[in-house]
């Protein structure tokens, strides 16, 4: 569960930014609907309170604090869907005006010495299970300021004629009081089960992802060895008329260099089928008591041929101590692989693979002069079936069948060693696509390759 955030997080339709705190949106109807039950409770309140105890209170100014609600509630149902979703400062400012309206009835009604004034803690409650506790804590403050302000200054409560009654001071601080404390304890136990809720339910999402990614990558490492055990025959068999022809033709024939490349494609073909078939068995633990530099060197080698040059950068002097090393992992190997191929498929003419560490993270970057990632690609790259495979290669449309499956299997195996990807283009003016593949350097680096060497590899 601690590498599902990062291996979400390059892709802007991914967990992380689903999981953002501010992209938990109230909906405008909740507040409406709540507000439209407020505005049916005062005014039966304030109605049974004036016509059926027959208590004097100011009826007009306390039915127009209640018209001004009615107001504000057809205007947002006419002007807005049913389904639009505030952001968090904008249900914050409705949650206020909630509590001033209310805030404006108590003043009207006795103040503090208003039963009903236990309702301002309803739209603190509404912030504390929904928005984030910077507003919640707005919305206290504003709450606890018209507490003390009607603690001081309200009109009487409605009550008998001839016979007002007058609270102690002393039981209206009690009010008050009690009216904070309740705020405080309810508020933060409401906003710490909402808080420990909605973590719950980001760790179900992150599981189901990430047993949805795995379940992707089964099923591939499965087609990997059935097509390794299809290709094997017909491979097989260019090898052995590839072979022929190279006894066949002579050193200066034009078409010896061609069947040279073509053996040589063979041969890696059967390289790449073996290696699929191997990530299955092959050990979770990053590289095989193998220097960063060795690592890269092995990724390059087979796409020098290209016609596109690969530049290999390494730091001179690095704050972190010395080369990092790890353990060989054909996962990690045809991942970097598949990344490299990448980007000398749609390189112009350079592609700079740079290796850069400290103590600790270590970190490897791929660039290339090509075109970049569309911004299509680059909001859903890394998810099966998401591809704009170019055609340098091949110079023809064979190329465009591409279903960015080697993609997800580099991304996916780079992940599960622990690593973190992220995609962008390089800005102005520069341009092409950048791939950068960090890892937590306790994560890969086994130490020093002569300390090993002489305690005889134990």
């Amino acid at each position: 569960m601690a590498k599902v955030s990062a291996m979400t997080g390059t892709n802007s339709t991914s967990l992380d930014d689903l999981l953002k705190p501010n992209r938990r949106h109230l909906r405008l109807q909740t507040l409406v609907r709540l507000r439209w039950l407020a505005v049916a409770g005062q005014t039966a309140s304030v109605l049974v309170v004036y016509f059926g105890l027959g208590f004097k209170l100011p009826i007009a100014p306390a039915l127009v604090v209640i018209g001004l609600s009615v107001i504000l509630n057809v205007f947002l149902r006419l002007r807005f869907t049913a389904s639009v979703r505030l952001i968090p400062v904008h249900a914050a400012l409705l949650l206020a005006y909630d509590i001033l309206q209310l805030v404006c009835l108590l003043y009207l009604t006795g103040g503090l010495e208003n039963p009903f004034a236990l309702l301002l803690l309803v739209p603190v409650m509404v912030s504390a299970s929904t928005l984030p506790l910077r507003l919640t804590l707005v919305l206290a403050s504003l709450v606890v300021l018209s507490a003390s302000g009607l603690a001081i200054a309200h009109l009487p409560l409605p009550w008998y004629p001839g016979a007002p009654l007058k609270l102690p001071f002393l039981f209206v601080a009690g009010v008050y009081i009690a009216l904070i404390a309740c705020l405080a304890f309810m508020g933060f136990h409401v906003w710490r089960i909402s808080e420990e809720t909605r973590q719950m339910s980001d760790a179900v999402a992150a599981t189901e992802l990430f047993l949805a990614r795995e379940q992707h990558l089964s099923a591939l490492d499965g087609l990997a060895a059935a097509a390794a055990h299809e290709l094997g025959t017909p491979l097989g068999t260019i090898s052995i008329v590839t072979k022929e022809l190279m006894r066949a033709t002579g050193p200066d024939d034009p078409a010896a260099e061609d069947i040279r490349l073509l053996k040589s494609q063979v041969d890696r073909c059967r390289d790449i089928l073996t290696k699929l078939t191997s990530l299955r068995d092959a050990p979770d633990a990053l590289f095989a008591r193998m220097p960063l530099s060795s690592l890269i060197e092995d990724v390059i080698e087979p796409h020098r041929d290209f016609g596109v040059k690969i530049v290999k950068e390494l730091p001179a002097v690095s704050s972190g101590g010395g080369e990092p090393v790890g353990r060989r992992s054909a996962a990690v190997l045809y991942s970097l692989g598949n990344l490299v191929e990448n980007a000398v498929d749609f390189a112009e003419s350079k592609v700079v693979v740079a290796a850069e560490w400290d103590a600790s993270r270590v970190q490897i970057r791929i660039s290339d002069d090509g075109p970049g990632f569309s911004h299509e690609v680059l909001s859903r790259i890394g998810e099966p079936y998401v591809t704009s495979r170019g055609v340098k290669r091949g110079q023809g449309n064979e190329g465009d069948f591409g279903l960015g499956l080697g993609f997800f299997i580099a991304k996916t195996l780079l992940e599960r060693s622990g690593a973190s990807l992220q995609l962008t283009n390089r800005p102005p003016p520069d341009h092409g696509a950048t791939v950068v593949i960090t890892w937590p350097r306790a994560a890969m680096d086994l130490g020093d390759l002569s300390e090993d060497a002489a305690t005889g590899g134990n």
